[in-house]
């Protein structure tokens, strides 16, 4: 399972414990609430669109995808994260 961000969710540590899948749970991941928000701004920004998912879109790496880096991930392990979630996108289209 592939959430829209391209992240791989069988890969998460955190499905199943505190996540079933972004698309089960409609985007209300439990880390939202360390920034203020209901819904992951991605998934938000996919819905609002229309899109399948980030790889629909020509923005990608959007501003979002810059500014939602992990706490514990050093720039470099944050910038990795974003090519690989490009090479899952482009993937799937």
């Amino acid at each position: 399972m592939v959430c829209v961000c391209g992240i791989n969710c069988d890969e998460c540590p955190h499905l199943n414990n505190e996540c079933i899948g972004c698309d089960a749970i409609e985007g209300k991941v439990f880390w939202t609430q360390y920034i203020g928000a209901d819904v992951c701004p991605v998934y938000s920004c996919v819905k609002e669109k229309g899109y399948r998912n980030c790889g629909d879109c020509s923005q990608i790496p959007c501003e979002l995808w810059v500014s939602l880096k992990d706490p514990s991930f050093s720039e470099e392990e944050h910038q990795k994260s974003i090519q690989d979630r490009l090479s899952v996108l482009k993937r799937l289209r």
